[in-house]
């Protein structure tokens, strides 16, 4: 069985018009998966849309309580991971710079299976900016995180490859 989503209460579904899930099983093992999550300087690699990841603190990896800010889709998004549980979970929250009534918190759970594991991933957005987005394309979200996945397996499956040739 999977683990579930661990909410703030102010981000649950019930409280956000906008919500979607995305599962993928890749090849990849949960290490080469969340090496790849909490190192923001590999997702242009495999994030649809995502440019110029910044930690202002310094970091170098994700971990519990690290801010970043990126381009994401043409919007400067400021963000701050809430969970962070190795190889298992991690989400941030956050919303864009340009408006902060548009809040977004986006969830990670990898489960470990024989050949891979299994990719979980959620999010729910509120506020103005993220509902206009929606309206316009109403399954844009989903399909971005869809392509995420796919990009992010073939990733993780690609580096594992290179790591064993010779």
């Amino acid at each position: 069985m999977f683990e579930a989503i661990r909410w703030p209460e102010s981000m649950t579904p019930s409280k956000s018009p906008i919500h979607f899930t995305n599962e993928l099983v890749t090849a990849a093992s949960p290490e080469t998966v969340w090496a790849l999550l909490v190192d923001p300087s590999a997702w242009p690699g495999f994030y649809p849309g995502v440019e110029h990841v910044q930690l202002p603190e310094g970091h170098d990896a994700l971990r519990l309580g690290t801010q970043f800010e990126t381009n994401l889709a043409g919007q400067y998004v400021r963000a701050r991971v809430e969970e962070c549980e190795p190889f298992t979970r991690i989400a941030w929250g956050g919303g864009p710079k340009s408006d902060p009534a548009s809040r977004a918190y986006h969830a990670w759970i990898i489960t470990p299976l024989p050949d891979g594991c299994h990719l979980w991933t959620e999010e729910t957005m509120q506020g103005p900016l993220w509902i206009e987005l929606a309206k316009q394309a109403p399954d844009a979200f989903w399909r971005t995180h869809e392509q995420l996945l796919a990009d992010l397996s073939a990733v993780a499956v690609q580096r594992e490859a290179s790591a064993q040739r010779p």
